[in-house]
């Protein structure tokens, strides 16, 4: 009897610690649950991930159709939140969205605000030039001069890596990361340094005119997850539904659409 109830005491100890930190308007499962709805945060500028259509204003990518996948399992309707990358960060610890989803990658200073589900892919930034240029930039050494010109996002893990790792070069900030890659491709910038997968993504859109340069072999490691509210409960739910969907192959069939 006496174990009893300090198991008890224990567990309602411990309850408000796996909430700690949320927010006034942030949600969890139940509240997912009983709302009926899962609201996503995503950018929309980002293939093959996240991809907002100007003129219908649609979404579409590989991480829509994994948030149609999930909430579909949670038995919800689904809700895209547009944001941006420079107001990401506010946007969820304002209780926008209960999870962004969009190639988002890790980080500790998001880690810091929420949770993260288990990683659904290995990434790392790596550059992406013009053909012709490709051998120029293999070396942050041969990248990092004065003459050269890096163009990224603001916001994002690409301006802060871009401003982490050059002292020299020239950083261009361009705002729209749908037609960033033009840029290069027309000359107005050397190279960009994003995530390997993106490289090869845009090497197949602007085949022949922009190259990924050792996609394989990124300058550094990241991962992609979802950033989820500080909620025990939701990230279990999403982690069970992350492992199912990879080992039933669902996930796959979703990622060679995208990738492939």
């Amino acid at each position: 009897m006496l174990r009893s109830l300090l198991v008890c005491l224990t567990l309602l100890c411990l309850a408000p610690a796996a909430n700690a930190g949320e927010g006034p308007s942030a949600r969890g499962l139940d509240a997912v649950l009983a709302a009926g709805v899962l609201k996503v945060g995503s950018t929309g500028d980002y293939r093959p991930f996240s991809y907002k259509d100007p003129a219908s204003g649609d979404f579409s990518g590989f991480d829509i159709d994994q948030a149609r996948s999930l909430a579909d399992a949670l038995g919800v309707k689904l809700e895209i939140v547009p944001t941006t990358w420079s107001a990401l960060a506010a946007d969820f610890e304002a209780g926008k969205f209960d999870v962004a989803m969009g190639g988002v990658s890790i980080t500790l200073d998001r880690q810091k605000k929420g949770l993260f589900s288990a990683p659904y892919m290995r990434e790392g930034k790596t550059p992406i030039a013009r053909c012709a240029d490709k051998g120029k930039f293999e070396t942050l050494a041969g990248i990092d001069k004065p003459d050269v010109t890096v163009i990224a996002n603001p916001g994002g893990t690409n301006e802060k890596f871009a401003r982490s790792s050059l002292k020299q070069a020239k950083i261009l900030i361009f705002p729209d990361n749908t037609k960033i890659f033009d840029e290069v491709a027309a000359g107005h910038a050397d190279l960009m340094m994003t995530d390997a997968s993106e490289t090869l993504y845009q090497e197949k859109l602007h085949q022949g005119v922009l190259c990924a340069v050792h996609p394989d072999k990124p300058f550094n490691f990241a991962e992609k997850a979802y950033w989820l509210q500080r909620d025990i409960g939701l990230k279990g739910f999403v982690d069970q539904w992350l492992h199912q969907s990879i080992e039933t192959g669902a996930y796959q069939k979703i990622y060679d659409k995208w990738f492939k």
